[in-house]
């Protein structure tokens, strides 16, 4: 090499390597953001509404922890339908100070006893479907917060419960709702209560108009009272919260939920509500250049995450530099692969067989999956590998696993495949809040509830709306053996909350919705943060890339193979270079759902926050 050429190689490597530094230290005044960062010294709630962040403020300043503003927030999230509503579901992961651990909050409702694959085949579905009646399972939104604040919160239920009462009673509603609406029109027309009040007067509300939910906040107010009248009788806090949740799914307010379910032709009975319970459990966790990285385990798909940063951590990403064509790609076959795994393997641990999760979070099998890498060239070929060896094990569904079908098949030439009735990504993004808080105590909180989102079926005069979460199992095994359809069983769902950890204490909160690609967004949005040193904020708004080479989680669970949605500002030679590999390419000005974050500074003792500046999520810090 001659070299004077020898030499300009050297100054653009060094060049390159100081920009990388330079990025990684520069200073917050220099950012660029469209939204500027948030700082707190006290505590932070950052939520999907302006409302909602403010329902997280009134709990802190009520002399709540960040469990009561999270609970909080929560509340009024669902009362203004920010794309879930009160009969959907809540999964959660809380840093506990005095404990010294990460806990799992399981919010996630069952699917009725009268749910069988059977039912649904009998109709001709191939799944579930994505609306309406049938597609709902247990409420699990008031259980989970319910459980939440009593064990760990310190307000009241009623205070806690007082902002999305008052949001009941009438809130002006925002643009964004009121579309939702419109485009559901004639859908929520079929369901008498659901048009009742979504559509007063026969027409969607418009945008400023007062909003009224009276059969909402009559039902909030009847769980406000079991709770006085515990008290009264000598409960303490505790049980006089969880009285409240008794009243929903085993009392009288249960037997009416039930009821007006069955009236619009659900499945749910009393009994599905009275069997139901919330749960905490332990988080699953990675460790990635030093930071601990916890997630919920396989009934969400958050281990996905960690599987990828396993695969990811034997490649120089800066070296790659930010969002070059070899980054992209890289990052996107890391998904592919931890997402072929999610789509086999992933389901609900209460039902055998036992997903190998050990061996899916192994770095050994992660270094086994990354010999199938090609760095020139997106491999389409490529469905889920055996974990079970690097766990001592044996795989129990060889067959199924020998016959799966790799990305590159599966689309709707099957017989019978059903055709979704949402656009392909409308789907692939559906539903979903998140919800992030943290206080000065220690106490740290991330969650995604989500279900039951517009279009919704509204039960009777609860004014609860009901769950579309059973579209999210699978019918037949073959379509994945873990997420098969059974009574009293979870699906699988994409919600994903995250919790990071540095030297044993929290560092980084993060959540975001979006379906399917909510754990591609907060993959990239860690790896912005840890690897090239942006601020939450910066993070939150950068670009992201979506790969739909995953089977959906929704609809017709289609697959896209080697379709990448990038931003629309990638440089063309970075796309000349993915389409060369392989990819077919679209473009959007807003490549990552609604992401919210906080990250504890322990070097300042403050908070710093961060809400996209995609839809309308908002901070509020002191």
């Amino acid at each position: 090499m001659p070299l004077r050429r020898a030499l300009s190689l050297v100054v653009v490597a060094c060049i390159l390597s100081l920009a990388g530094l330079a990025l990684r230290s520069r200073p917050a005044e220099a950012a660029r953001t469209q939204k500027p960062p948030l700082h707190a010294r006290h505590w932070m709630a950052v939520t999907g509404k302006p409302l909602g962040a403010v329902a997280g403020a009134r709990a802190f300043w009520r002399g709540g922890n960040a469990v009561d503003a999270a609970c909080s927030m929560l509340a009024a999230t669902c009362t203004l339908w920010d794309t879930l509503g009160w009969g959907g579901e809540t999964q959660a992961l809380v840093w506990h100070p005095g404990e010294r651990r990460v806990i799992g909050v399981n919010g996630l409702g069952t699917a009725p006893a009268a749910a069988t694959p059977e039912r649904y085949r009998a109709e001709g579905s191939r799944y579930p479907p994505e609306y309406g009646p049938l597609a709902a399972v247990v409420p699990g939104t008031p259980g989970g917060l319910v459980a939440m604040l009593a064990e760990w919160g310190r307000l009241s239920l009623a205070e806690v419960l007082a902002p999305a009462i008052e949001l009941a009673d009438g809130f002006a509603i925002e643009a964004q709702l009121a579309g939702t609406i419109g485009r559901h029109r004639d859908r929520l027309s079929s369901w008498p209560f659901s048009r009742a009040l979504f559509l007063p007067g026969g027409a969607p509300p418009v945008p400023g108009s007062v909003f009224r939910q009276p059969d909402l906040a009559r039902t909030l107010r009847r769980l406000v009272e079991a709770e006085r009248v515990a008290l009264a009788a000598g409960a303490g806090r505790r049980e006089a919260i969880l009285a409240a949740g008794e009243l929903f799914y085993r009392g009288e307010l249960g037997r009416e939920l039930a009821a007006a379910a069955a009236a619009e032709g659900a499945l749910l009975t009393f009994e599905d509500l009275a069997g139901w319970r919330p749960r905490f459990e332990p988080s699953v966790s990675t460790l990635y250049r030093g930071v601990e990285v916890h997630k919920l385990t396989v009934w969400t798909q958050g281990p996905a995450l960690l599987q990828a940063l396993n695969l990811l951590e034997g490649e120089d990403l800066r070296a790659l530099g930010y969002n070059s064509a070899r980054y992209l790609h890289t990052v996107a076959q890391a998904m592919h692969l931890a997402f072929a795994d999610r789509d086999f393997y992933y389901g609900d641990p209460d039902f055998p067989p036992e997903e190998p999760v050990a061996g899916l979070l192994s770095k050994a099998y992660a270094r086994e999956r990354w010999r199938h890498f090609d760095p020139e060239r997106n491999r389409t070929d490529l469905g889920p590998g055996d974990p079970y060896p690097f766990q001592g094990g044996r795989h129990p569904f060889p067959e199924l696993l020998r016959e799966w079908t790799a990305p590159d098949t599966v689309q709707d030439t099957r017989p019978g495949f059903q055709v979704s009735s949402l656009g392909f990504d409308e789907a692939f993004r559906a539903g979903t809040t998140s919800i992030v808080a943290a206080d000065a105590e220690g106490w740290v909180v991330s969650m995604t509830p989500s279900g039951a989102w517009v279009p919704a079926v509204v039960a009777g005069s609860t004014g609860i709306g009901l769950s579309q979460r059973m579209q999210s199992f699978v019918l037949d095994p073959r379509d994945g053996p873990y997420n098969v359809l059974a009574p009293g069983k979870r699906p699988r769902v994409t919600l994903t909350p995250t919790l990071a950890l540095r030297d044993g204490e929290p560092w980084l909160a993060f959540a975001v919705q979006g379906g399917d690609s909510q754990d591609q967004n907060l993959l990239q949005f860690f790896l912005n943060v840890l690897e090239f040193g942006m601020t939450p904020q910066e993070a939150s708004e950068a670009a992201n890339l979506n790969t739909y080479q995953m089977r959906s989680s929704f609809g017709d669970h289609a697959s896209q193979p080697g379709r990448l949605t990038l931003r629309t500002d990638v440089p063309e030679w970075v796309r000349d270079s993915l389409r060369r590999m392989g990819y077919r390419l679209d473009f959007e000005e807003r490549t990552s759902g609604p992401l919210t974050a906080i990250e504890i500074d322990r070097a300042h003792g403050t908070l710093w926050g961060a809400a996209s500046n995609h839809g309308e999520d908002t901070g509020i810090g002191w």
